[in-house]
């Protein structure tokens, strides 16, 4: 197997209400900027990469429809399945991959990326891609860029040096039925986690990582709105000091 001929799947969970998002009257992943909703410019970026042949949407139930009518609208055609949420973030991941397996019987790649992270870019999608082939389960990271303290009962009980360590991000990238396996695990072990990467690390894979970029921040508060904001106006004012 190569990794031209390795099938590699973006699954985009976009199943959560966003209760950090105070004032908004739809779902976060349904904001739109620039005539576009936040969750079309994140799987946008999946679309257009050359390397990634399918892309599976987790949605909330109810928006279903509006996704639907907003693939059609923006020529979206590497979404071959949108399913529904669940509970968790971790049960929407697992919704998607049962998906994925459905439609792919060969070992496949596939990236989970938050529906609400559209600052990723093509040269960090094709690192994770790259890193999965490679060596295994891959977290995107960025540096941390604050001083981290580990703090006990009110006080500061360690300043962490901070070169030491890293954001964890997305996309994260792994062999699709190394993950479904562990997500079968954990629903048996009743067990609950953050992310795909602590569940895989809980179950004994190695994480390797890929530097991803400092602006791709998750939105889930207004100030991450309109930091997403500023960003986009800033990329286009910058047209006007092109040579």
């Amino acid at each position: 197997m190569t990794k031209e001929s390795t099938p590699v799947f973006a699954l985009i969970f976009a199943g959560g209400m966003g209760e950090r998002m105070e004032g908004a009257r739809i779902p976060k992943q349904f904001l739109e900027i620039g005539g576009k909703s936040i969750i079309v410019r994140t799987v946008e970026q999946f679309q257009n990469h050359p390397s990634v042949d399918g892309i599976v949407v987790v949605c909330l139930e109810d928006w279903i429809e509006e996704f639907l009518a907003q693939v059609e609208l923006f020529r979206l055609s590497k979404v071959i399945e949108v399913v529904c949420g669940g509970a968790t973030g971790q049960e929407s991941i697992y919704n998607g991959l049962c998906a994925i397996s459905k439609i792919e019987s060969r070992k496949s790649i596939v990236l989970v990326h938050d529906g609400v992270r559209p600052l990723i870019n093509t040269t960090t999608i094709t690192h994770c891609i790259d890193s999965v082939f490679e060596k295994g389960c891959t977290a995107t990271v960025a540096p941390a860029i604050e001083t981290i303290i580990e703090e006990k009962d009110g006080r500061v009980n360690r300043v962490v040096d901070r070169a030491k360590c890293r954001l964890a991000r997305a996309p994260q990238g792994f062999w699709t039925d190394d993950l479904i396996a562990a997500h079968t695990k954990a629903n048996r072990d009743k067990l609950s986690f953050i992310d795909s990467i602590s569940l895989m690390a809980h179950y004994g894979h190695e994480i390797f990582t890929v530097e991803g970029p400092i602006e791709n921040i998750k939105i889930t508060s207004p100030r991450d709105f309109f930091a997403l904001k500023g960003y986009m106006d800033m990329k286009e004012l910058s047209q006007l000091w092109e040579v």
